[in-house]
């Protein structure tokens, strides 16, 4: 018995023709889609299923509707159509987190490797100001937890721009930022947390400025490993929700 052929909905419809209008380069980033009453006709759909199906699109960042000038395509940017994934990792559950970590740190390690080989001069200086910055503090033994996160966070965003892939960066975004507050945890509550770090960003880094992809690459493994296993160690401890 053949298995019954499955049945679109019309707003699928609309989905599916709009991204083969875009994909096939009729329509390019930018660009202003038919007026309302003709690619209804040309989809074979109603306006209404034309509307719905360009609020699901409006959605997932592809197209947004600009009042009174009609709908256009958007920059198709990678950050603004992995937006959504956001949405979708915010809903884990808080034992999660873990998994998250897991996953950028696949990601990272390939993204420091593509660095490694492409990064400059401009954006090595970025990274040793950052580091930098931190050593008054570590020296006095007076670090805040915060200022420390801080160039934690920008330290991994200057390197996942560095990798020259804003597919991988937009997906590095996406996890690190929900992994702050574990990550935050870990610097409160574990002892010398700045200071390994602190130590592991050097060691990472001077695999950068040699622009040394490998040696990179498993630096930065196990520079992320160690915030991993933190988190799967301390998963049934709920960070306060203030961090």
């Amino acid at each position: 018995m053949q298995p019954e052929p499955l049945v679109r909905s019309q707003t699928d419809v609309v989905v599916h023709g709009i991204k083969t209008m875009i994909t096939s380069g009729e329509l390019t980033a930018g660009a202003r889609l038919p007026i309302e009453k003709d690619l209804a006709a040309r989809l074979g759909v109603s306006r209404g299923s034309l509307r719905e199906g360009v609020r699901a699109l409006a959605l997932m960042g592809v197209l947004e509707t600009r009042q009174g000038d009609g709908t256009y395509v958007t920059s198709l940017d990678p950050t603004l159509l992995l937006a959504p994934m956001g949405f979708m990792i915010d809903l884990q559950a808080p034992a999660s987190v873990a998994h998250l970590q897991s996953v950028r740190r696949v990601l990272e390690t390939e993204a420091v490797a593509l660095a490694a080989a492409r990064i400059g001069d401009e954006q090595l200086a970025q990274l040793e100001a950052l580091l930098q910055g931190l050593e008054p503090a570590l020296a006095g033994g007076d670090v805040d937890s915060e200022s420390a996160m801080d160039v934690d966070i920008n330290f991994h965003r200057v390197i996942a721009h560095a990798s020259g892939n804003p597919a991988l960066e937009a997906l590095i975004e996406a996890l690190a930022s929900r992994t702050v507050r574990g990550r935050m945890w870990r610097v409160i509550k574990e002892q010398g947390a700045v200071q390994g770090a602190q130590d592991e960003h050097r060691a990472i880094l001077a695999e950068l400025k040699a622009h040394e992809p490998d040696r990179a690459r498993i630096r930065m493994a196990t520079h992320l490993l160690g915030v991993e296993e933190f988190l799967d160690e301390h998963a049934d401890e709920a960070p306060p929700a203030v961090l």
